[in-house]
């Protein structure tokens, strides 16, 4: 029988907060999926979490080892944000779960019942790697009735935020020191997901889950020193995998890394057409294989 487990990394905050409505959401909605599943697929839910975050997750989570250090242990920052490596929240489920797939979800992205029982279909069609994107609802209050969320259909958002992928192919991922709640780590995983692949795909149009709003307080001019960070991340390991051969036998990539990511200073946007061309690149060469 199938097993996913699907990782979160749930933090404490104050009513200032748009994850204060919306993490609690996050949880009943993961909860409610688990059930759904009837264990075909088997699925467990974890928590990476700092220590003094530990007490607010359900107890209906698995948890990791604590985190022991954040992006500021990597480098230092005007405006101080702790936050986790996204390799440190993997890695603690890699060492703690024997599951087939994994799942790493931003931890304000609820699911819809189903999740799980589509998620596991698509498996079947042997992808060992997808992303799937959200659904964008109006904003709500904590006393709305979750069927009232999930009925709502909402309106189709570009951002990737949740990932699923096979156990087999995490060893080989390079994700640097890249860091959530920023700019670009998406397109940190999405590399990843495709390099290491053997079918890919990001699933645009299924209402599997969704999320309260489009504030993007992430943006603020504030942290821009993460999204910085992040890009810098992914420059490296674009880098690193074209020296591997990674990007090499597809032509289209090929020619996007000499007019795009070879740049020392690449223009704000070149990571999105990089993911683009790359996921172009891997589908052409689906149909000649």
């Amino acid at each position: 029988m199938l097993k996913i487990a699907h990782i979160i990394n749930p933090v404490r905050v104050n009513s200032s907060s748009d994850l204060y409505v919306a993490q609690p959401i996050t949880f009943a909605t993961m909860k409610k999926a688990q059930e759904c599943a009837q264990a075909d697929p088997a699925v467990q839910l974890y928590a990476a979490f700092f220590p003094e975050d530990e007490d607010y997750i359900p107890d209906y989570f698995v948890k990791t080892e604590a985190l022991n250090r954040s992006i500021l242990d990597i480098k230092a920052f005007k405006r101080k944000r702790k936050i986790p490596l996204i390799k440190d929240i993997i890695d603690r489920l890699y060492k703690s779960s024997d599951a087939d797939y994994y799942i790493y979800t931003n931890v304000d992205i609820a699911l819809q019942p189903y999740f799980y029982k589509t998620v596991s279909s698509i498996i079947e069609e042997g992808y060992d790697a997808f992303s799937i994107n959200r659904r964008t609802i109006r904003m709500k209050g904590e006393t709305v009735p979750l069927a009232t969320l999930y009925a709502e259909a909402g309106s189709k958002h570009p951002g990737h935020d949740c990932f699923i992928f096979s156990k087999k192919i995490y060893p080989h991922f390079g994700l640097g020191t890249a860091c959530i709640g920023a700019d670009w780590i998406g397109k940190v995983i999405l590399t990843n997901l495709i390099c290491h692949s053997t079918k890919f795909k990001v699933f645009e149009d299924l209402h599997l889950t969704f999320h309260l709003g489009d504030e993007r307080n992430w943006r603020n001019p504030a942290y821009s020193g993460y999204d910085e960070h992040n890009r810098e991340q992914l420059h490296n390991i674009l880098k690193k995998y074209k020296n591997l051969n990674l990007l090499n036998n597809k032509p289209l990539v090929d020619s996007f890394w000499e007019k795009v990511v070879r740049t020392e200073k690449p223009k704000r946007n070149w990571g999105l057409r990089f993911i683009n061309a790359l996921t172009r690149a891997i589908k052409d060469s689906s149909k000649t294989s």
